[in-house]
């Protein structure tokens, strides 16, 4: 029996964690033509979960509240029930989606997109943001964006840690910049969830990552598949430390997180010594963890051919690509740690405060799903 009101966080306007109010009174939602209802078991936590409830998604002025509008008007309305990284079985399906699919359990491809198309997404929006998403007991969904995965070994929290926030942003930013077999790539972030994604992905494509952390991680980062470590701690020159650790490689290519300060260091590790280079010095930026602003001379950029690529999301082709890779087990979960999701402020100060303290990822369990789902990942 599907209840009529299920239990969810539900984000009420921009500003801190009292704006998330968990509530057990929330309308269980129908799914129309096309769409199926998820019962959830697992939803990753994001950084952009942070960013769209704190308004960090200005473009005009960094102290601007906003979120993000790519497609030319906002599509965050309050309250909002965010998680894009949604695991759990289908339950209901819309008119035109086989009941055959009632009982499948899968992983949400959270992007939202404008048109058909596979190999571009240019106006990128996802679930959490402009539909509501997986921090609830049920979410609706497409049908054809719900893919199935059977695989045994993976616990419904731990395949929420390879979801497609993650996972395809990192997968983008290595095509965008045509990262290729063999060359040699720096990793900023690399302890966090996109980061972790990387350094399995370049190793998927061949490429050599090299994970830039502090200290205290390197071990779990070197067993993930990274070639080295830089410790970002230990030494003020940027360009030194990566030398000094990667045994003098020249850097292929930067997938960037961080921005802020870090953004011209990074640019000095990519164009020294050009006269070995045998490609252009790429750098792809998919965050600012370190702040939005960063100067940078231009003459710098345009002498050194330097290419930079911004990167929001992702296509469906690499979704699929990501899904075939999970169904092939070529990739592994990266769990740190699961909550329930009544303790939702509590998941949230811990991910602030604590996440340069572990690698990977935290999810969300809905408390009806707890002792199954959430219990055997709480430590």
């Amino acid at each position: 029996m599907i209840p009529k009101k299920m239990a969810g966080v539900q984000l009420t306007g921009h500003g801190g964690i009292e704006k998330l109010v968990y509530r057990d009174d929330i309308t269980v939602p129908t799914p129309s033509v096309g769409e199926v209802l998820v019962r959830v078991t697992a939803t990753a936590k994001n950084n952009t979960d942070r960013k769209v409830r704190e308004g960090l998604y200005s473009i005009d002025d960094e102290k601007d509240i906003a979120s993000f509008q790519i497609g030319g008007s906002p599509t965050l309305t309050f309250p909002r029930i965010q998680g894009a990284d949604v695991v759990g079985q289908v339950v209901e399906t819309g008119d035109g989606v086989s009941k055959e699919r009632i009982g499948e359990r899968g992983l949400l491809d959270f992007n939202i997109y404008a048109d058909e198309r596979r190999d571009i997404n240019l106006t990128p929006d996802y679930y959490g943001h402009g539909r509501d998403g997986g921090y609830a007991e049920y979410v609706v969904v497409p049908s054809n964006q719900f893919y199935r995965i059977d695989n045994p070994e993976l616990a419904d929290a731990q395949l929420a840690a390879l979801g497609m926030c993650s996972y395809q942003t990192a997968l983008h930013m290595l095509t965008s910049a045509q990262v290729k077999k063999g060359e040699h790539i720096l990793v900023t972030g690399a302890s966090g969830g996109v980061g972790t994604a990387l350094i399995q992905l370049c190793r998927i494509l061949g490429a050599i990552p090299h994970a830039v952390s502090s200290s205290g991680k390197e071990q779990a980062l070197l067993n993930l598949g990274a070639e080295s470590i830089v410790d970002r701690t230990a030494s003020p020159d940027l360009k030194t430390a990566v030398h000094t650790a990667t045994g003098g490689v020249v850097i292929d290519a930067v997938m960037d997180l961080v921005g802020g300060e870090m953004t011209n260091p990074l640019i000095d590790v990519l164009i020294d010594r050009m006269a070995e280079r045998k490609t252009y010095p790429r750098l792809s930026n998919a965050g600012a963890s370190a702040g939005s602003t960063s100067q940078i001379l231009w003459s710098k950029i345009y002498l050194y051919q330097v290419h930079i690529f911004g990167v929001s999301h992702g296509t469906r082709e690499e979704a699929e690509w990501l899904i075939e890779w999970i169904r092939d087990r070529r990739l592994s979960p990266v769990l740190h740690r699961t909550f329930r999701l009544s303790d939702i402020h509590n998941a949230e100060n811990y991910f602030a405060h604590k996440s340069g303290d572990y690698i990977g990822k935290i999810a969300l369990v809905p408390d009806s799903q707890w002792q199954q789902h959430g219990a055997p990942f709480a430590s």
